[in-house]
């Protein structure tokens, strides 16, 4: 046996005492301190979306349509002027049209307060 080198696998002066194998624990404990934060934070941006009250109209405002960010229907607002008994058909038009744009205002505000996470993440 050459001096240095005992009991078959010797370590090198200096080397890791961990079985030779450095995982970088201290930068993955980093990482998930910071990964616990980003979860942190993005649960507390979406209960704030799921809490703001988005309103959307149609018709020149007929209809006005009050929904939660969690997509929670808060209230219909049907202007009676446009209740026409012989056109049932366009005032669920204006429903659905303003149902559909409050939907996409909640799509659009979660995606610009969570998509800064989801691009990070590469979603």
């Amino acid at each position: 046996m050459s001096s240095g080198m005992r009991g078959g696998f010797g370590r090198p002066k200096g080397g890791s005492q961990g079985g030779g194998f450095n995982m970088g624990g201290g930068n993955m404990q980093q990482m998930l301190k910071q990964a616990q934060r980003m979860q942190t934070e993005m649960q507390k941006e979406q209960e704030e979306i799921n809490q703001t009250v988005f309103e959307a109209t149609s018709g020149g405002g007929a209809v006005v349509i009050k929904m939660k960010g969690d997509k929670t229907l808060e209230s219909v607002k049907i202007d009676p002027e446009v209740v026409d008994p012989e056109d049932v058909e366009m005032l669920e038009d204006m429903i659905i049209a303003a149902f559909n744009d409050a939907a996409a205002r909640i799509d659009e505000a979660t995606h610009e307060k969570m998509g800064k996470y989801t691009d990070a993440l590469g979603i």
